[in-house]
């Protein structure tokens, strides 16, 4: 099985190339979705997130509400790393869990969507890293109009990130995806082909 770890910034479209590369028959492992599950109530993962920052993160149905957590911890250092010791391990497991079993399926092609791929050193689980790009400027506009984000917003959590320099320095592939859908969607099918030989 070959397994390509696509990141990249918010916004910079990770999401639409896991899409195109899932309609050209890769299985995606999304972990931002997997990261949501293992802090559903019932699970380890929200009764630590609970204990360590509280009932003020909770939605009426005692889900955590994402937002609240987010404004948290986008503002504080502390707080996001804090967020992140206690969920990094619970995701790994769980991804590689996941990808044991796609590969005992004999799935050819499998995918992990990961923001923070390289910032985890998640590098070892995938064959190759591909990295998406956008200007700022189309990043902000994504944003706003996905998610409503101000435009701080949108800078707060890209600087929780590693900078595009630092992302680059790991990739395998650079894909830019400031173009038409169907030219991306296009250049995505030629990578797709040379993988599956």
């Amino acid at each position: 099985m070959i397994t390509i770890g696509i990141t990249g910034t918010i916004g910079s479209g990770k999401s639409t190339v896991a899409g195109i590369m899932h309609e050209l028959g890769a299985a995606v492992i999304n972990a931002d979705e997997v990261g949501h599950e293992v802090y559903l109530p019932g699970t380890s993962g929200w009764d630590e997130v609970v204990d360590t920052f509280g009932r003020d993160v909770l939605a009426p149905d005692l889900t955590i509400d994402r937002n609240k957590l987010g404004e948290l911890v986008f503002n504080s250092p502390e707080a996001l790393s804090s967020l992140d010791a206690i969920m990094r391990p619970i995701i790994l497991e769980e991804v590689r869990s996941r990808l044991a079993e796609l590969r005992s399926k004999g799935i050819r092609v499998a995918v992990l969507e990961a923001a923070l791929l390289i910032e985890a050193g998640w590098e070892g689980l995938v064959d190759e890293v591909w990295v998406t790009t956008a200007p700022l400027e189309v990043i902000m506009e994504r944003m706003a109009a996905k998610k409503r984000w101000t435009p701080e917003q949108v800078r707060q959590r890209i600087a929780a990130q590693n900078t595009v320099a630092q992302q680059l320095k790991s990739a395998d592939m650079v894909i830019d995806t400031d173009k038409p859908l169907p030219e991306l969607k296009a250049e995505i099918a030629q990578i797709f082909l040379h993988l599956k030989r």
